[in-house]
């Protein structure tokens, strides 16, 4: 397994800017200026036009941005709207909507927007759009699942047109990280008042949103056939420079072979995911490449706290001694990845290279079970959505789990079904990931272990235990960096002691890319960059 190659990668791609206080943003680029996007994209070749084709696992399932969290949902979202601001790849913030910003106290930010952009549905960006947007995000009608990312907000205040005001219950040292997050994309200040009409009807939230997302992104949306396809068209009247294909049209393939058939005829461009043991074959074939990318997610095996006997500290803990590792990395990952012994990845901000590590040790595991009661073992679930690699690795946890006579069934379900069932505690162990999107501990562990978060918003462990959240909470409010990491380290201790869940790894994401395009990118925490794509054949 390739760990120091990986943690070095991670490291020098994750260097962090979050506590950047004010910024600027440079001129506008001239969207008529195609020599200077195709030195952009990477290729003196690049041809405006085409219609792009993704086959990808599992479909979206909310294209409101206040109204999933997860990365399928994300990759639309990231493609419609814009946040204030934005990360490099060099994750390090820039100007978005925002041209420059001010802190003037710990508390008080002023935001100068960008004047000459309109929604896709012809409203103009304003003041009152990031208020109608930031004060959604918060509604607690609303219940979006995002909402942990601007709890902390207290009042949004339009100054003036361009200008507009966030005030922060405490200091937040993350604050912009956490409006680079496409949760703080923005959306048409109409669809928000038609969702909210929709609600009154019954209807529930992002449902009318939905139907008809209007952002102010390169792309806009054209169409969505649940289950399978969803299509975006170029935004012709983009205030930067345009994309270069004339639509992106995401086509849901639950099957792996196929999605790679699709990318080798040239029915598709992009297929995602690759998986490990098809890297070769694709790499050998004259039609496309596999892009591998470190990223800043952790996989992880959870169970349900609140349901016996994963209730009992010990049953947990036995079970992640009995979890081999290194064989669910190697078998079926392919080696690919560094081993996760915590939540955060390598390079994230508060990230504990110290937390002490669970190592496979089967006779520990019984001895734990037999204190717990549970000597003859006992029956249980382990649930897991249509992915191959998720599939793969519940199969050999119930194999692991034999060696304590923990006998598992293997339910797999559509991803969508997943997580709803997964967020209503309907589970006994289940298998999923967490990117990292702000590259800060605080989105690496807030949503997945506060008890305030349990069910949609990131806890579907219904992991509670007031010091983590008493250090949380204190991660949040304090300013200090130094003081910050401490925190985060006895954070991670905890949850090594607790084990809500088993940690695996940090992947790196495969994807698919035919020879007939070029510039695509993928960033750490999963999300499509396809503005830049463009044909080279």
């Amino acid at each position: 397994m390739r760990n120091n190659s990986k943690v070095w990668l991670l490291a020098l791609t994750l260097v962090l800017s979050i506590f950047l206080a004010a910024c600027a943003g440079g001129s506008d680029k001239d969207a008529d200026n195609a020599d200077d996007q195709n030195k952009e994209s990477g290729s003196e070749e690049a041809k405006a036009g085409g219609d792009l084709i993704l086959d990808v696992l599992s479909d979206a399932s909310s294209l409101d941005t206040h109204g999933s969290n997860d990365v399928v949902s994300s990759n639309i979202h990231a493609n419609i709207y814009e946040s204030l601001v934005k990360r490099n790849d060099k994750n390090e913030i820039e100007a978005s909507l925002a041209e420059k910003w001010e802190q003037s106290d710990d508390v008080t930010w002023e935001f100068t927007l960008r004047d000459n952009v309109t929604f896709h549905d012809g409203e103009k960006f304003n003041a009152e759009a990031v208020k109608a947007n930031l004060d959604r995000i918060r509604d607690p009608k609303v219940a979006s699942p995002r909402f942990f990312l601007f709890e902390m907000v207290k009042s949004v205040d339009v100054v003036d047109d361009q200008t507009v005001r966030i005030t922060t219950e405490y200091p937040f040292a993350p604050l912009l990280a956490h409006l680079s997050h496409n949760g703080g994309g923005m959306m048409s200040p109409k669809t928000i008042a038609a969702d909210y009409e929709g609600m009154k009807n019954g209807k529930e939230p992002g449902a009318v949103i939905s139907e008809q997302p209007a952002g102010t992104g390169y792309f806009k949306f054209e169409s969505w056939e649940t289950g399978s396809q969803l299509k975006l068209v170029k935004n012709e009247e983009y205030w930067d420079t345009p994309a270069l294909v004339d639509s992106v049209t995401f086509k849901v393939v639950p099957e792996s072979a196929t999605r790679i058939a699709d990318l080798e005829t040239g029915y598709a461009h992009i297929a995602d995911p690759v998986e490990p043991n098809e890297v070769k074959q694709v790499n050998d074939s004259d039609n496309a490449t596999v892009n591998q990318k470190a990223s800043s997610s952790v996989s992880y095996i959870g169970f349900n706290t609140e349901k016996a006997p994963f209730d009992d500290v010990k049953v947990r803990q036995a079970i992640a001694m009995l979890i081999d590792k290194e064989e669910i990395i190697e078998g079926v990952y392919e080696g690919i990845g560094i081993q996760a012994n915590g939540p955060l990845a390598p390079g994230i901000f508060g990230y504990n290279e110290d937390v002490p590590v669970v190592e496979h040790n089967v006779e520990k595991a019984k001895e734990l079970l037999k204190e717990a009661g549970y000597e003859d073992g006992f029956k249980t679930s382990i649930w897991t959505n249509d992915n191959q690699q998720r599939m793969d690795t519940a199969i050999l946890v119930q194999q692991k789990l034999k060696a304590a006579n923990i006998d598992v069934n293997v339910e797999v379900m559509e991803f969508g079904a997943y997580l709803e069932k997964s967020a209503a505690g309907e589970h006994d162990m289940f298998i999923l990931g967490w990117s990292n999107p702000t590259g800060d501990a605080d989105y690496g562990m807030y949503a997945l272990f506060h008890s305030s978060q349990k069910g949609n918003p990131g806890n579907r462990a219904f992991y509670e235990n007031p010091e983590v959240d008493k250090l949380l909470d204190e991660g949040r409010r304090e300013a200090d960096p130094e003081k910050r990491v401490e925190l985060y380290n006895q954070v991670q201790e905890h949850l090594v002691e607790d084990a809500p869940m088993v940690f695996i790894h940090h992947q790196e994401y495969l994807t698919g890319i035919s020879n007939k395009i070029d510039g695509f990118e993928i960033d750490t925490s999963g999300i499509y960059q396809l503005k830049n794509v463009h044909f080279v054949e």
